[in-house]
């Protein structure tokens, strides 16, 4: 950081975002999804953040899958 350095890192742990969280320099972003008619969409508009839903759900009926309740 103190050399201008820049970096993108992408995870599903959210244990990991309170890294950027803790005053490094840090910070999180996220992408809004849709599932809608069985297709995963994402807008890739960078909102601030972490994620607050999940799309697994989605992605596992998109899979043939029915998820248990």
């Amino acid at each position: 950081m103190a050399h201008g350095a820049i970096g993108l890192l992408t995870t599903h742990d959210l244990a990991l975002s309170e890294i950027a969280s803790g005053g490094r320099g840090g910070e999180n972003v996220h992408f809004e999804d849709s599932g809608d008619d069985g297709r995963l969409a994402f807008d890739y508009r960078l909102r601030p953040g972490v994620v607050l839903r999940s799309n697994v759900l989605n992605i596992v009926r998109m899979l043939g899958l029915e998820p248990s309740s």
